[in-house]
């Protein structure tokens, strides 16, 4: 079974291809006061930080069925070429593999990961752990963490990975039953939509693919809460999640 590792002097110098368009939803963490109620509020929680790897290491292998990813910068303009400060800068979510470990073994069968090295992926927005590796910070998580792979700038491309599903969100209610306008702000977030793209399918006990029970075209109803959000180029919204947090198929 193939493997590969990530060398200082191979690390490739191209641009990385630029994923515009993709826009994960803003979180926002609510002031939080610790001890004396007199002391300054923190606006800000600090999650992680990421691990810096000495110069004196010169590769990284990553093991079992995880795979290094070299993470794309950050956007620091906006689309009208408007700067934005760091805080508000959008967190990537997508980025080159320069790594991938020997796979996994599930039942009696060896399952190679799913992607190359070379390929521009999509992933989770909170998957993995955080690398600084030659001045670059780099992603290590797992195959499965791995949304899908996307080769041109806009979500909508996206060829998504194992039980992934990626589905185009329908638009959101103008009016009220009675005929009310509704605001953007009271817009109810819709959980329907269609089915873009699926994956090959999850893993049995046994290591085979099942395919999974949506496909291409379907309008389905999904869990409101789950999946990670994107705006396509075109403006539309997209959510890519797990096959079984489609609830059901609507006809």
């Amino acid at each position: 079974m193939a493997t590969s590792q990530l060398t200082a002097s191979s690390i490739s110098t191209r641009n990385l291809a630029s994923f515009e368009g993709l826009r994960p939803s803003a979180l926002h963490f609510p002031s939080v006061r610790i001890g004396n109620p007199s002391r300054t509020s923190f606006r800000g929680l600090v999650v992680k930080a990421a691990t810096v790897v000495a110069p004196k290491y010169t590769a990284i292998k990553p093991l079992g069925d995880r795979v290094l990813v070299k993470v794309k910068e950050a956007e620091e303009k906006t689309e009208g070429g408007i700067l934005l400060p760091t805080t508000a800068q959008t967190k990537p979510q997508g980025g080159e593999v320069v790594a991938v470990g020997e796979g996994k073994t599930v039942g009696k069968s060896n399952v190679e990961i799913s992607v190359k090295t070379g390929a521009q992926v999509v992933y989770s927005k909170y998957a993995g752990t955080e690398v600084d590796f030659n001045g670059t910070k780099h992603l290590i998580l797992k195959d499965d963490d791995i949304v899908g792979i996307l080769e041109t700038d806009d979500i909508k491309d996206l060829k998504p990975l194992n039980d992934r599903v990626l589905i185009k969100v329908a638009e959101a209610e103008e009016k009220t039953a009675g005929g009310l306008l509704l605001t953007e702000a009271t817009k109810e977030k819709p959980s329907i939509g269609t089915v873009i793209a699926v994956g090959p399918g999850h893993l049995d006990e046994e290591g085979n693919r099942k395919p999974l029970t949506v496909a291409a075209g379907n309008t389905v109803l999904y869990s409101k809460y789950a999946g990670n959000d994107f705006k396509g180029k075109d403006g539309s919204d997209y959510i890519t999640l797990r096959s079984s947090d489609v609830m059901a198929v609507l006809s």
